[in-house]
């Protein structure tokens, strides 16, 4: 399915299972969607932001269950901060987390319009942010559409705006045509990451995803 009908709901089960990734508990669901709450092939992407995330204040953009947010908090971030439309999501990301023992204050959850919310609070800063947003996105609480290849340069610069002094965002993109504009994001230092968070078993498929390190230029 694709588009708006592959996050529909398929049933209404609520029934969850407790898998493992990294010695983390994660939850799944087999059955109420097409998606299960957890997408595989970036196991890698997950690990790396958890090995940077130390003393660091972190923003998962587009958060979906938090997944990444879990493996920050478990590498010590100072704090985390994530962000999606949904409450579904926000819910099962709050469980994901409450699952690994990381609750309180300093791991905020936050329902709003993602490109709204990078307009609203620009004074806020991070040390490591995470975007991994959908390849194209419309919804009754969204301000427009979202097409990931048209709007890139502007979600990227919008999100560039709130790293702190030396921090640095990891931006993951899943649409299989898409090219990264370089010469627009000329004032970002950028790293291709795309083969080191890889997984094996996507060898065969490494249009899977796209992932990039990007740095500001100083």
């Amino acid at each position: 399915q694709k588009g708006k009908s592959q996050y529909e709901r398929l049933d209404q089960r609520g029934e969850f299972h407790e898998i493992r990734e990294d010695g983390l508990k994660l939850l799944v669901n087999f059955t109420d969607y097409l998606d299960t709450g957890l997408f595989l092939d970036h196991r890698l992407t997950r690990r790396l932001l958890g090995e940077r995330a130390a003393g660091k204040r972190f923003l998962n953009l587009f958060c979906y269950t938090g997944a990444a947010t879990v493996h920050a908090a478990a590498g010590k971030a100072r704090s985390t901060t994530s962000v999606d439309m949904s409450r579904t999501y926000l819910d099962w990301a709050r469980r994901n987390l409450a699952l690994n023992g990381f609750t309180g204050r300093q791991h905020e959850l936050v329902q709003a319009d993602v490109l709204a919310w990078l307009e609203e609070e620009r004074d806020l800063r991070f040390d490591l942010i995470f975007l991994d947003p959908p390849t194209f996105s419309t919804s009754k609480r969204m301000e427009g559409t979202l097409d990931i290849q048209r709007d890139h340069v502007q979600l990227i610069e919008a999100t560039g705006h709130l790293l702190a002094p030396g921090g640095e965002l990891v931006f993951s993109c899943n649409f299989r045509r898409f090219k990264l504009d370089t010469e627009a994001l000329g004032s970002f230092e950028i790293e291709d990451l795309t083969k080191p968070t890889l997984p094996a078993d996507f060898a065969r498929n490494p249009r899977i995803h796209q992932c990039f390190q990007l740095r500001p230029k100083s």
